[in-house]
């Protein structure tokens, strides 16, 4: 699990993607990994979800996890799929017990003081933040991650390339998850040479926050 996460932290990006036919995972996947960017989160919204996720995964080069996991049978599809972690809107007991049980990183929805500890007390070191930009965003994920000083965040929902930097200054927030380089409508079309240029362009973006913040460190 923790080496899951390491791997999301060094990416600093999660695509999250919505995909409403398996066919369309592989080229995906080829289209982020070209972009520079080996990881997805495949939510489970659409019933091609699970085959997706083994699309993906089957590369064996890319981080595979499922988004929107609401229950533990979700859980036991997705893990049998290929998922490496399971990303949830909420904080559920079942789901991440079930993850715990599969030995795959559990992430979570909390977005409260509240349900930051009952994370922990779950045993998590880290948690989704969502919905990013209507629970505060980065200013208040700054303000969580003083009390909370071991916990990582992967804020989601409302990030763009025009506030991804507000995030990714944040030490605590190990990667940040958006669609805007996987654009549904893109995936529809078969442009896959466009996710490929999309991505690329987040990624060259998330290296420049990273620059900044570094030099603004020293």
């Amino acid at each position: 699990m923790s080496e899951t996460l390491s791997a999301l932290r060094a990416a600093r990006l999660v695509p999250v993607v919505v995909l409403d036919d398996a066919r369309d995972a592989a080229p995906l996947a080829a289209a982020l990994v070209a972009g520079g960017l080996p990881v997805a989160e495949v939510t489970f919204r659409t019933p091609a979800a699970a085959d997706s996720i083994r699309a993906m995964a089957d590369r064996g080069d890319m981080v595979v996890g499922a988004g929107t996991v609401l229950t533990s049978q979700q859980v036991d599809r997705a893990v049998e799929a290929g998922a490496s972690y399971v990303v949830s809107p909420g904080l559920s007991r079942a789901v991440v017990e079930r993850c715990h049980d599969h030995g795959v990183l559990a992430l979570p929805g909390a977005v409260t003081a509240t349900e930051i500890q009952a994370a922990l007390e779950l045993g998590l070191t880290a948690v989704k933040f969502f919905p990013a930009g209507t629970s505060g965003g980065a200013p208040a994920i700054a303000a969580l991650a003083a009390p909370f000083g071991d916990l990582s965040f992967v804020p989601t929902g409302g990030i763009g390339p025009k506030n991804l930097h507000d995030y990714l200054a944040i030490p605590a927030v190990a990667a940040v998850g958006g669609s805007w380089m996987v654009p549904r409508d893109r995936v529809h079309a078969g442009d896959f040479a466009q996710i490929t240029r999309l991505t690329s362009e987040a990624v060259a973006l998330a290296s420049e926050a990273e620059s900044t913040t570094a030099k603004a460190s020293v």
